[in-house]
């Protein structure tokens, strides 16, 4: 069977993440509460787990949850939590009052996560008739009902749509996506290749706006249109050639052409953080505080003009994907 497999094979199917127990070590050290909720079956996650941190993982964290559901985990207030047998992999049927050290939950909600967790613990804030108006607890203001809607959690997925965007839509919690595209992209774009294909569009860009400039607002006379075309197709050919260069048929998975892809917008809009992998947290301490950079703006009127960069002609004419598109 499949699982049979992959226990027998466990090098063959899970790869290597070396640093990934430092992570896990320093948010430990750090004081930091740990939860491990997936959508895969337990028999799936202990294998893997056992595989990268041995026989003794599941004491690592506060709770484990397997076939959670997500992104019904985070919408459904009405499942409760099974814990699973690890002698038979099966769910007992009983009514989970606490989450144990190094047992295995399946189902379950956001709603009794934060009950079994104790999320409530807060400082409660009276008016004078002794109304009770809000409530702080380690995770933020709350009101009312139990509300995780907090800054104060950081949620590491790799999936999207079904880990990301209800954690940060709903409740506001700082999301990390775990892309690994990102590092295949980051090793690419170091390449000779690519820098040279890079400049080069840079190049062409910059001459179609100088171009225009210098004919103004005139209408435009047809061996004008002629050197706008010609100019447009070698920014095409090029953007072919970054494309070749990435390995595969489709280009980046963060664009479409020039323009960001669905998927590049739906990652700045719910994510915080992304990296290739978990184990890139490494680098940084587990009190780390992550600001962006001024230049990330999401329209072009807040973008100041800086100088434009200097090109030399030969340097990019002499290293065409195709020389003969290089004609005009």
């Amino acid at each position: 069977s499949c699982i049979h497999l992959i226990w027998l094979f466990s090098d063959r199917y899970f790869e290597q993440a070396p640093h990934l127990q430092q992570v896990i070590k320093s948010f430990k050290d750090a004081g930091k509460r740990l939860i491990f909720v997936s959508n895969s079956p337990f028999w799936y996650v202990d294998a893997g787990m056992r595989h990268l941190f041995g026989d003794d993982w599941r004491m690592d964290w506060d709770a484990i949850i397997a076939s959670a559901g997500k992104p019904n985990f985070y919408t459904d207030d009405s499942r409760p939590f099974r814990e699973i047998c690890q002698e038979t992999r099966r769910p007992l049927f009983r009514r989970v009052e606490r989450f144990e050290k190094g047992a295995v939950y399946t189902g379950g909600c956001i709603q009794e996560l934060t009950r079994l967790m104790d999320w409530g613990k807060s400082d409660v804030f009276y008016q004078e008739n002794g109304d009770v108006v809000a409530e702080r607890s380690e995770f933020g203001i709350k009101s009312g009902a139990v509300d995780v809607a907090t800054a104060n959690v950081l949620y590491i997925g790799d999936s999207l749509f079904a880990d990301l965007v209800d954690a940060k839509r709903e409740f506001s919690w700082t999301t990390a996506a775990v892309t690994p595209e990102v590092g295949y992209e980051l090793e690419i774009q170091t390449q000779t290749d690519f820098i040279l294909a890079q400049r080069t569009l840079d190049l062409l860009l910059n001459a179609l706006r100088r171009v225009q400039d210098e004919l103004g607002t005139a209408v435009r006379e047809p061996e004008d249109q002629v050197t706008l075309n010609a100019l447009e197709k070698l920014v095409s050919k090029w953007r072919d050639q970054e494309t070749r260069i990435l390995g595969n048929h489709f280009g980046s998975v963060f664009r479409a052409r020039y323009q960001p892809s669905l998927f590049a917008h739906s990652l700045r809009r719910y994510c915080d953080l992304y990296m290739p992998s978990v184990s890139c947290l490494r680098n940084y301490s587990p009190e780390h505080r992550f600001y962006p950079e001024q230049h990330h703006k999401l329209l072009s009127h807040e973008m100041q003009k800086t100088p434009d960069d200097c090109w030399d002609l030969d340097d990019v004419l002499g290293c065409s994907p195709d020389e003969s598109i290089l004609g005009l």
